[in-house]
């Protein structure tokens, strides 16, 4: 089954922390399918650009700017095309942007668009997204849990945002989620005993946001919490 983009919308919506984002829109047979752009706590000087609006709206990070760039330039070029050739659909956003870091149209407004596509392509394909994405090459990856957060995703005095696991010596993806299940388990216990309720209070991505002071400390209570759960 093939077809083409039918319509290119956006609407300014609420990411999980409570922050304007851009939400992106693709019709495609009459059906739309929809993606949100992520946002970052804190963004380096050589990231892609996240367009903002400025001003008192939304104490200045509304997005409304971008979303305009989605319902018009974007959407003008997409319209028509092929959304299962994905390559294409990037490459002329990109050529659209005209800029190094999507300072123009917005790096939200974009990835939202692109996330939107995609989906819309393996929903036109009849496969996962993962599919759709990775053709033929299907590995469950190792997974990285992240159970400390400190900078800007949470308040206290360390300074590296994420302090996480990987159970690399796991033989399947089941032993990963039970292994590291039980960390979690066991340095939550650790940090109220030690600390108090107030420690297992939770950062930004999930993590534990105890009262640390030093990225050795959080080192090794982590160690000590692997130890304990066997």
């Amino acid at each position: 089954m093939t077809g083409k983009i039918e319509k290119v919308w956006a609407r300014e919506v609420l990411d999980s922390r409570g922050n304007p984002t851009v939400e992106a829109e693709v019709t495609i047979f009459g059906h739309r399918i929809s993606a949100i752009a992520p946002s970052g706590a804190s963004t380096g000087s050589w990231e892609a650009h996240e367009l903002r609006d400025g001003g008192s709206r939304f104490g200045g990070k509304g997005v409304a700017t971008a979303v305009e760039n989605v319902r018009t330039e974007i959407a003008k070029v997409l319209v028509g095309m092929d959304p299962t050739d994905q390559e294409a659909i990037d490459a002329a956003m990109i050529e659209l942007d005209g800029t190094p870091n999507k300072k123009r149209l917005g790096a939200n407004a974009l990835i939202a668009t692109s996330l939107a596509v995609a989906k819309a392509g393996a929903a036109v394909k009849g496969v996962p997204l993962y599919q759709h994405i990775g053709n033929d090459g299907v590995t469950l990856p190792v997974p990285m849990l992240n159970i400390i957060n400190g900078g800007k995703h949470a308040g206290g005095n360390l300074k590296i945002q994420e302090f996480m696991i990987i159970p690399a010596g796991a033989k399947t993806f089941s032993d990963c989620l039970r292994m590291s299940s039980e960390v979690y388990m066991s340095l939550k216990s650790m940090l109220k005993k030690k600390y108090g309720v107030g420690a297992i209070n939770l950062g930004d991505e999930g993590g534990f946001a105890p009262p640390l002071d030093t990225a050795a400390e959080a080192m090794e209570t982590i160690v000590s919490a692997v130890s304990d759960a066997g």
